[in-house]
This record gives C-alpha cells, structure tokens and sequence, in this order.
C-alpha cells in the first residue's frame, strides 16, 4: 500500500556551518544570535570583547573538548526545559581531531588503515543525529584548510573536519576578513533566500533578514523521550515478533537516534502500536 502524501512546508531552525582562517569573525559573528549557547573546545571565548557580545546576547559558555561532556550537554539541550535558542560548537575541529588521536592510540579499535577515522566518524554522525532534531538554532564553526584539485592545483579554502560534516547543514558560509570588514560566502545552500557564491556582510541582522527572524527567535521546545517502560515493551515486541534487524535499523534512521532509548516517546509508542496491530493481523 502507497504511503506518500502531499508534501508540506516545514519551518526549520536554522542549522548553519561556518568555516574561515582564524580571525575572519566565525564566532563574533555566532553569538551575536539570539540567546546563545556558546560551547567552546580550545577556550577562544574569554577575552573581553566575547564576554561582551554573550552577556548582551543572553547566552552562556561551557567549555569542553571532551566529545562525551559535549555530546552529553547536547542531549540536556535537546530535552531539558530552557531558555536558550541557538547552540554554538566552537570549533568542532578540535573535538574531531581529538577523536581521531584517541581512536588511533586504542589497540582495541585495531590498526587497519582508517579505522581510528571511521571511529571517530561514528561518533560524530551519533553528535550531528541529536544536532537534527534539536529545535534550536545549530551553528557550527571549523578551522578552514587548503583544498586541493587535480595535479594539486589550489581550489580554494575548505572546512577543516569531518569530510561529511556539510551534509547536516542547509547553509555553509565561508567567512572572510577583507580589510576592515567581514563577509559571508555561500558555499552550500537549500535555500532560496541564500544563492551559491552569494557575497554578503556577514552579521545576524544580514542572515536574520534573510532566513525570518521569527523562525530564529521562537522558544525551544524539549523533546520526550521514551520513558523505560515503553523502551521495554518495544524490545520484547521485536523480539516475539523476530522483528529483522534491518527494520529496526530503520525505524533509528528515521528517528535520528542510536537505540530505542534514544527515541522520542510518541515515535516509540507508534511501533508499538504497528507491532501490536501485527500480532492481531490487523495489518502487514
């Protein structure tokens, strides 16, 4: 049975990659959005100037380059209850690298070529699952590098981080000092306010007038999660049912999370629903 539908307009939060050589304004630029919740990896947020811009902004700081106390801070965000709404990782390069050097000096993740990389992928694409469904504006910033064409002719500036890190994000800027002013390139867009190679000045007003500012100004809204209960009842379902890995795999997929405690409570609920309807022939 057919189960496509009319598509509808999704307002989403912003989620938004932000490259540049250091001192091109990446995270002057980040906190100026609106309540900010800046979680800074190589503690580039004390001078005075930042200390300025996040109190005038209404945010905090959490400095961490330690990809559990991250993650873990990501997850308070996505279901606690707060005031908050834009999420700011300064820079992810640096937990990413860190990641790598970890995977590289643990013998159990063995020494097969690019086994330490493919660890610290996993982890990530676990970090950037939660980043999709928080209902806050998402800012990341990278270190840029030099990337490298055909017979190594120099193509240009790139992100610095994991190869996929673009795909998560419906605009990537690089951002540039020229002079005395700062601009945003667009390198990736979904969007129709945003064209490719776009030059701009890069500010929250410029984005904010572009984007909606009542789209990135809105209150955030804290995901339930399935309470044990129904992460249970799920569990022995699939197992009666020898439900096969491969659905299952895909119901995660969907939901962006990494098991069924990982899942939201009405998502969990619906494959017990669908289960239930199973074992009564209700449907197939």
């Amino acid at each position: 049975m057919l189960r496509a539908k009319k598509p509808e307009l999704v307002e989403k939060r912003l989620k938004a990659l932000f490259y540049g050589q250091s001192g091109a304004g990446k995270t002057t630029a980040a906190i100026q959005f609106p309540r900010p919740y800046l979680i800074d990896t190589e503690r580039g947020a004390e001078n005075k100037s930042y200390v300025e811009l996040l109190n005038k902004a209404g945010g905090v700081i959490f400095q961490t380059s330690n990809f559990a106390e991250l993650k873990q801070e990501v997850l308070s965000l996505l279901t606690e209850q707060h005031e908050y709404k834009t999420l700011i990782i300064d820079p992810l390069t640096i937990i990413y690298n860190d990641l790598i050097d970890i995977a590289g000096a643990d013998e159990a993740i063995g020494t097969g070529f690019g086994r330490h990389v493919q660890h610290a992928n996993t982890q990530i694409k676990s970090l950037l699952n939660l980043l999709l469904r928080l209902d806050m504006n998402v800012i990341i910033t990278s270190h840029s590098k030099t990337e490298y064409g055909d017979k190594l002719v120099k193509l240009g500036e790139t992100y610095d981080c994991y190869k996929k890190l673009d795909y998560l994000f419906d605009l990537v800027f690089e951002v540039q000092k020229r002079g005395e002013k700062r601009v945003g390139v667009v390198k990736k867009s979904r969007l129709e306010a945003f064209h490719e190679f776009d030059v701009f000045p890069f500010c929250y007003d410029e984005i904010a007038n572009r984007y909606g500012r009542d789209v990135l100004e809105r209150d955030a809204v804290p995901e339930i999660l399935a309470d044990p209960a129904q992460v249970a009842e799920l569990t022995r379902l699939v197992d009666l049912l020898k439900i096969p890995t491969e659905d299952t795999d895909k119901w995660l997929a969907k939901a962006h999370a990494e098991s069924f405690a990982d899942m939201k409570g009405v998502d969990v609920q619906k494959c017990i629903d669908y289960l239930e309807k199973l074992i009564k022939g209700e449907t197939k």
